[in-house]
């Protein structure tokens, strides 16, 4: 059985992406590959965003934002898309999901926060429809 791979992109890799990488790393706990990209990818990952996700416990101070490349994408067996329009390269056979989530680009704590919960509840359910527990 292999790995499924699945590939998070957002336009700077600084933030939502950034969050359901850690998210899905942790939960699936070495069941998934995961990688993260961005179509535009920024400087550094956004600081309320690694806030955020210091609050419950997922370290992002040695990430930092990837390009989006066209190997990365062929690749992953399932690509999510967070707000990146028509940057996104398609290849057939992948399963393409688009996540509408709010952009913490700007936004201090407070607002990251529901917004990492609502990728966390995601990321928890693509989990369980790629790897199901015998549980």
């Amino acid at each position: 059985m292999t790995t499924p791979e699945v590939l998070f992109v957002c336009v700077h890799n600084a933030g939502r992406s950034q969050m359901a990488a850690a998210l899905l790393e942790h939960h699936a706990a070495g069941r998934v590959t995961v990688r993260s990209a961005g179509s535009a990818p920024a400087d550094t990952i956004n600081p309320a965003v690694v806030e955020a996700m210091n609050e419950i416990g997922l370290d992002l101070s040695k990430e930092f934002p990837k390009p989006l490349t066209t190997e990365a994408v062929q690749a992953a067996d399932v690509v999510i898309t967070m707000g990146c329009g028509d940057a996104c390269p398609v290849f057939p056979g992948k399963r393409y999901l688009d996540w509408q989530l709010d952009d913490p680009a700007g936004k201090g704590v407070d607002a990251v926060r529901p917004i990492r919960d609502d990728i966390d509840r995601r990321v928890r359910a693509l989990l369980n429809e790629l790897v199901p527990t015998s549980a």
